[in-house]
């Protein structure tokens, strides 16, 4: 077997853990290989609406190995959260299943701290972060000061590099005007985390490497979306790691070679939190309606997110940029009792048009394009239990093949619904 990534097409929200959760059934391992605690993932199954932020998806897969990989910055205090609440519901998460890369890099309270001064300091230039500590702790592992979950084999040096860490912070946080927080509290803490998650531990490469030589099946989970990616997003309003299907490769320790297949995945609309340019937004009625209908409020934040109609060019980017073999489209019941549809096709700026995504413009000149829209029918009929392509209303038919042709790739899963088994495949 081989490797099959999946990644979001646009701002992030897209529905990957769904679509991770219907994949796993053929998987041998799911793995995350970026983002923190910044990006939830909800799975709605066997009666039960899981919010996950670091535990794989397919955790209600009781024969999967789940890993977070290398690419991940590590929450102790979230991870452990997460493991309490899926055991509740007996489920195993034990070392046996769970696995943690001991070349994560972990997040300190002093890190969430200089997340939130960093924003306050910004003003109005403020980015829109979570302030969960993702970029400040992925700014000390570019810099070479990170703190990785291996140091947990030994939880008194462990906690001593804590209050090594915490201590250099507060020096920084002093210069916000902050209080520093207290280095004995915290190496007391992070110990204890350390007992805990230390059986956990692994090289995260050798496991990934040696499943795919053993012919298993590997299940890359990315967090966030292309368009938030540090090197290919909206650039400073992206994250600060990469969820594109390169990611997972850099995130998890293999070679590119061993993907077989890339998913990505789309909503039927589109969305974004926080700041940056959304040249298809909806500032009006049908945005609000678009919202509700989709209970479009962040998993991690419940900030509300901006919504706008489908935007192609955006999906041929991530066609582009990831590979994509195909398409997962999500929350099409979303758009049901709309008269009329929108899609843009394509972009314009004065004289010029473009039916690409202009990244290379930067994201002060990308607010100046409009969009060009393609008009298409609505329907009314709820499709909530509509498990054939062929069943949907002709014109719900129609406005997932005009995706196929704008893309140029096959839509392979259509979500009707937040439920397991309301999908098309």
């Amino acid at each position: 077997m081989s490797a099959v990534v999946v990644v979001g097409t646009q701002w992030g929200d897209e529905g990957k853990g769904r679509v991770v959760d219907g994949l796993a059934r053929e998987a041998d391992i799911v793995a995350r290989f970026n983002g923190g605690d910044n990006a939830g993932h909800t799975v709605v199954a066997e009666g039960h609406t899981l919010k996950l932020h670091l535990v794989p998806s397919a955790v209600l897969y009781p024969d999967l190995t789940l890993l977070i990989g290398a690419g991940v910055v590590l929450n102790p205090e979230v991870l452990t959260s997460e493991m309490d609440m899926v055991s509740e519901l007996g489920v195993d998460v034990g070392p046996s299943r769970l696995k943690v890369s001991a070349a994560a890099h972990v997040i300190l309270p002093t890190h969430r701290a200089l997340d939130g001064a960093r924003e306050v300091s910004r003003g109005e230039g403020a980015i829109g972060t979570t302030k969960r500590g993702i970029g400040p702790t992925y700014a000390d592992k570019a810099a070479r000061n990170g703190l990785r979950a291996g140091e947990m084999v030994n939880p008194d040096q462990f906690a001593a590099r804590v209050a090594e860490r915490v201590e250099a912070h507060n020096r920084r946080l002093e210069r916000y005007g902050m209080e520093p927080l207290s280095t004995e509290s915290a190496a007391v803490t992070y110990k204890a985390y350390a007992e805990r998650l230390a059986p956990h531990l692994v090289d995260g490469s050798a496991l990934i490497g040696e499943s795919l030589e053993k012919g298993k099946m590997v299940l890359c989970e990315g967090a966030q979306g292309l368009l938030l990616d540090l090197d290919h997003g909206t650039y400073p309003y992206v994250t600060s790691s990469s969820p594109i299907a390169g990611g997972a490769t850099t995130g998890l320790g293999f070679g590119p070679k061993q993907i077989s297949r890339v998913v990505g995945v789309a909503k039927a609309y589109t969305t974004r939190v926080g700041k940056g340019p959304f040249i298809t937004e909806l500032l009006g009625e049908i945005g609000d309606r678009i919202r509700e209908a989709g209970n479009e409020f962040g998993t991690t934040t419940g900030r509300p997110r901006r919504c706008g109609w489908l935007d192609l060019p955006i999906l041929r980017y991530a066609v582009r940029v990831n590979g994509l073999d195909e398409l997962a489209l999500t929350k099409l019941d979303v758009l049901s009792g709309l008269d009329r549809l929108k899609v843009a096709v394509a972009y314009t700026r004065g004289d010029t048009r473009v039916d690409h995504f202009p990244a290379e413009f930067g994201v002060t000149a990308l607010a100046a394009w409009e969009p060009v829209y393609e008009e298409l029918p609505g329907w009314d009929e709820d499709i909530t239990e509509i498990r054939r392509r062929e069943d949907l209303p002709g014109a719900a038919q129609s406005y997932v093949a005009r995706i196929e042709e704008g893309t140029g790739v096959p839509i392979t899963l259509i979500g009707v619904g937040p439920e397991r088994e309301q999908a098309i495949t």
